[in-house]
C-alpha cells in the first residue's frame, strides 16, 4: 500500500496472504506475510530478508530515526511485535513477543513467547532468552537451531500452497 509517495518494494517470490504492507518496506525472495499482519514504514524503513515469514496478528513498525531490520529466514509468531530493532539471521521470535527499540536480536537466536526485550537489550546469538523483562536462559543447541531453520522452510512451503 502506499503511504505519501512511498510503495513498498517486493520480491516477485513475496507472498502475502491477507497482511497489510505500508510505506518504505524492502521483501526479499519468498518472504511471506499472514493474515491481520502489519508492516508499516510509514516513519523509518523496513527490510525483511529472504524467506523469513512474518505470522498473523504480528506487527512490524519502526520510530523516528529508528529502522527495523529482519534477517533472513526469521520467524515471527503469531501476535509478535518487532519495533525500531535488528533481528538477526535464522532467529525466531516467539509468539506474542515483544522486541522494543534499539535492541539487536542475535544470528540463531530464540527470543521466547510472551518475553519482552527491553529498549537497547542485546540478545547474543545462539541463546534462548525468556520472561519480562528478558533474560538470557542459555545457549541454544543445534538440533534447536535446526528445528528453527526447518520452520522458516515449511513456512515457505505453506504459503506456495495459499497461492495456487
Amino acid at each position: 500500500m502506499k503511504y505519501l509517495d512511498t510503495i513498498p518494494q517486493l520480491d516477485p517470490s513475496v507472498k502475502n496472504i491477507g497482511g497489510q504492507i505500508v510505506g518504505q518496506v524492502k521483501l526479499e525472495k519468498n518472504v511471506n506475510v499472514w493474515f491481520h499482519a502489519s508492516i508499516r514504514g510509514d516513519m523509518c524503513p523496513i527490510h525483511i530478508k529472504e524467506g523469513t515469514n512474518i505470522q498473523d496478528n504480528a506487527v512490524v513498525h519502526t520510530n523516528t530515526n529508528a529502522p527495523t531490520t529482519i534477517g533472513k529466514y526469521v520467524t515471527v509468531g503469531h501476535s509478535a511485535i518487532v519495533h525500531a530493532c535488528s533481528v538477526g539471521d535464522y532467529a525466531l521470535i516467539g509468539m506474542g513477543s515483544i522486541l522494543l527499540d534499539h535492541c539487536e536480536i542475535g544470528d540463531y537466536a530464540m527470543v521466547a513467547a510472551g518475553t519482552v526485550v527491553p529498549p537497547r537489550k542485546k540478545v547474543p546469538p545462539r541463546h534462548l532468552v525468556m520472561g519480562n523483562p528478558m533474560r538470557i536462559v542459555r545457549e541454544l543447541t543445534d538440533e534447536e537451531i535446526q528445528a528453527n531453520i526447518n520452520n522458516s522452510k515449511l513456512y515457505i512451503d505453506l504459503a506456495n500452497k495459499y497461492s495456487k
